[in-house]
């Protein structure tokens, strides 16, 4: 990785895509006040030295579809093994190695009840040398989704912020995306994908930027149609687009895990008070015995230690905290096999 600092230029770029990942490069220029060809260069430089990827993102609750997160307890000669195979999955997002290599984590978006139950009833307790298996259902995330870790660095000032985001869109956190509970369908928003739909969402999984051209070649419609369906999509906040890449150039060298045993009645005070948190990347309650978990990215283990005694330590109602640190992320939203 090359290891020069990301300047001031690299970070609007990166908020600005998240903002809109599909952006066309010239109308962040001029929000930005540079050349679309100085914007083409930085993303092509940041695709190699951050891992800088575009990704288009199914919201699965507005589909009624639920998501876990799913801890495997396994001997250490296989967890690598396991976590790369989970990954493979379309189904997968989010795979780390924790707790000192015996520990996979992995998020899980089942499309249907079949699928949860033959992953987590079948296949994973009969994998050889897993121990456990620990699964929690997302019950409500008060960070995550379409809000990512970089609409805190606060690189864009609140105009450009405002000329960048795309009109079409929902404003973040505007709905609650996160509910897994069934809600009601407005005329303009798909409560199903058709072929399509899936065809246009399976490309832009793998490349958000994708253009029309190969849109149109992958589902054989015209290009018209085609961008109608994204921005029906997109404007029904079921398909949002996110941004994948590496901590270790904004400085965060430490992502942990928290697992949180709260007070019931304290249970959405806490998860709001994560959310914002600026080292918190994902907050959610789920199911089990610690019922609220987050994801935080921290320059060292004292600024970690600082952050659970001073942040977490001041939160009325958290009883309990299970710290594991992140060894290796395997996947974030998509996969790219380690070269042989």
């Amino acid at each position: 990785m090359d290891p020069r600092p990301l300047d001031a230029l690299d970070l609007k770029l990166m908020q600005a895509l998240q903002l809109d990942g599909r952006a066309p490069f010239s109308r962040i220029g001029e929000v930005l006040g540079v050349s679309d060809q100085t914007v083409a260069r930085r993303y092509r430089r940041l695709r190699t030295t951050a891992g800088l990827r575009v990704v288009g993102v199914v919201d699965e609750a507005r589909l009624g579809r639920a998501s876990w997160v799913v801890r495997l307890r396994c001997t250490p000669d296989v967890a690598e093994q396991l976590a790369n195979a989970l990954a493979r999955r379309a189904d997968t997002s989010y795979i780390e190695l924790i707790s000192g290599g015996t520990e996979v984590l992995c998020a899980m978006k089942p499309r249907s009840r079949k699928d949860r139950d033959e992953l987590l009833f079948e296949r994973l307790p009969r994998t050889p040398r897993v121990v456990s298996v620990s699964a929690h259902c997302l019950l409500h995330v008060f960070y995550g989704g379409p809000l990512s870790w970089l609409d805190k660095i606060q690189a864009l000032d609140a105009d450009e912020e405002r000329a960048l985001r795309p009109s079409s869109a929902e404003p973040p956190g505007t709905s609650d995306t996160a509910d897994t509970s069934d809600t009601p369908d407005s005329p303009d928003t798909p409560s199903n994908l058709d072929a399509g739909d899936e065809a246009l969402v399976a490309l832009l999984r793998r490349d958000g930027r994708a253009p029309y051209s190969e849109l149109q070649a992958a589902t054989g419609l015209p290009e018209s149609a085609v961008k109608r369906r994204v921005e029906r999509l997109r404007s029904s906040g079921l398909l949002y687009f996110d941004i994948q890449h590496d901590t270790e150039p904004f400085g965060q060298g430490v992502g942990a895990m928290l697992w949180l045993t709260v007070a019931p009645s304290a249970l959405a005070d806490v998860g709001q008070a994560l959310g914002a948190h600026r080292e918190v990347r994902f907050a959610a309650a789920i199911t089990g015995q610690a019922n609220l978990v987050a994801a935080v990215l921290c320059r060292s283990t004292g600024d970690l230690y600082a952050y659970l005694s001073e942040k977490i330590g001041a939160l009325d109602g958290v009883r309990s905290v299970e710290t594991t640190l992140t060894l290796r992320q395997v996947k974030q939203l998509t996969y790219e096999p380690a070269p042989r």
